[in-house]
């Protein structure tokens, strides 16, 4: 997932308002009705996919939305069309309503007043959010301050063939000791995709004696010396890597397949649900576990957020709000379906909306939340721009 810098100088500041307060649902929903929202979403994936599919006949059903899929292989491209659409001055009817969004980009996009909003506390069922026990308050240390909402929790975890590696590995010390001894059978997705990307952040977090650095803008830390254990670690990995580190897969899925084609035996996702989920799909082989490292791995909110100029603002937020229900979070939660984690406060919910989860069996290869621990905070969104261009240069070009 590619990050879109702004130039300043290029824009001007514009706060963007509704017709309708999102304080005043009651207009909020007679407004959205019959309305059409584009929903800007990563596709690379067949259950997410689906998943947006059923969110749209659910609120087709019930308020008269129609939601639109545009499925994207970069986020990036949805905040250029925005971009363009600003430069070329269009503040009203633009092409996209809503975009999965999240770090460098959304902190693009809130810098350059591209959003509109505050809405996402405004929303009926933020009443339900978890908003103590989960950071959906904060994007890659930038506060939202309601100009998104967020609609699934992620964590890092390694999905391993228990067949071939048996063990979880502790470390990145170990993963790269494990690399050397069993060459050719790990490999990440090739950065500037999003979970290639978010491997080096793990892999300096895990690796450095201090990460105080990481949660300020780069450009106030001393780069070479913070990021050097990272460059480090991968000059020792990468020739040990699938096809020597001369090749990368291009997505998450992609690695599964390896693992399921007995290619490779260790993969990284962000959704602590993905490894049940495929099994339960026949898309990875039944011996397959998960685990995250003993020092933590690194979590976050997935959020969705409403472009300025967009022609269908109600709609939109009525598909934030849906994303928010009890009846959508358990869906998403079931491996059978997606295996997100949820952004609501459980525990909290009354009986019938609370019994949803309850019922929800994890799946074999699922960890618990004691077992994922705390989750790691993000690093400040300009350290993975700045290390993903760097491991482009050093690495980005096939031999």
């Amino acid at each position: 997932m590619k990050f879109i810098a702004f130039a300043a100088a290029t824009l001007t500041a514009t706060t963007a308002f509704a017709q309708t307060d999102p304080a005043d649902w009651d207009a909020v929903v007679a407004a959205a009705d019959g309305q059409t929202v584009y929903w800007n979403a990563w596709g690379g994936s067949t259950t997410t996919n689906d998943f947006i599919a059923w969110v749209g006949e659910r609120v087709a059903e019930d308020y008269g939305v129609t939601l639109e899929h545009v499925k994207l292989s970069d986020t990036a491209d949805a905040v250029s069309r925005v971009l363009a659409e600003r430069s070329a001055g269009q503040d009203s009817d633009g092409a996209i309503d809503m975009i999965w969004i999240n770090g460098a980009n959304f902190a693009a996009m809130k810098d350059a007043e591209l959003l509109f909003g505050p809405f996402a506390e405004q929303l009926p069922n933020w009443s339900i959010v978890d908003v103590e026990g989960k950071s959906v308050q904060t994007d890659f240390t930038v506060p939202t301050e309601g100009l998104e909402s967020p609609w699934a929790m992620a964590q890092v975890v390694f999905i391993h063939d228990t067949a071939d590696l048996p063990e979880p590995l502790a470390d990145m010390e170990a993963i790269a000791e494990w690399a050397a001894a069993n060459p050719g059978r790990f490999t990440f997705p090739q950065p500037p995709d999003f979970l290639g990307s978010t491997f080096l952040k793990q892999a300096l977090l895990d690796l450095t004696d201090d990460a105080t650095p990481l949660y300020a803008p780069v450009e106030e830390a001393d780069y070479e010396a913070v990021t050097a254990p990272l460059w480090s670690f991968l000059e020792e990995l990468t020739p040990n890597l699938w096809r020597q580190g001369r090749a990368y897969p291009q997505t998450g899925p992609r690695q599964l397949q390896l693992i399921a084609d007995n290619e490779v035996d260790l993969a990284i996702s962000f959704s602590p649900g993905e490894a049940s989920t495929a099994i339960a799909n026949f898309e990875l082989p039944d011996t397959a576990r998960t685990f995250v490292l003993e020092n933590g791995t690194i979590g976050n909110a997935s959020f969705v957020a409403i472009p300025y100029n967009s022609s269908s603002t109600e709609g939109a937020m009525i598909v934030a709000n849906f994303l928010l229900s009890a009846e959508a979070q358990a869906r998403a939660l079931d491996p059978e379906v997606l295996g997100y984690g949820t952004v609501l406060d459980v525990a909290a919910l009354p009986e019938a909306e609370r019994a949803l989860f309850d019922n929800i069996d994890l799946g074999i290869a699922t960890l618990t939340p004691e077992e994922l621990g705390t989750a790691l905070a993000e690093p400040h969104p300009s350290w993975m721009t700045r290390i993903e261009a760097d491991w482009i240069e050093r690495y980005g070009v096939a031999e």
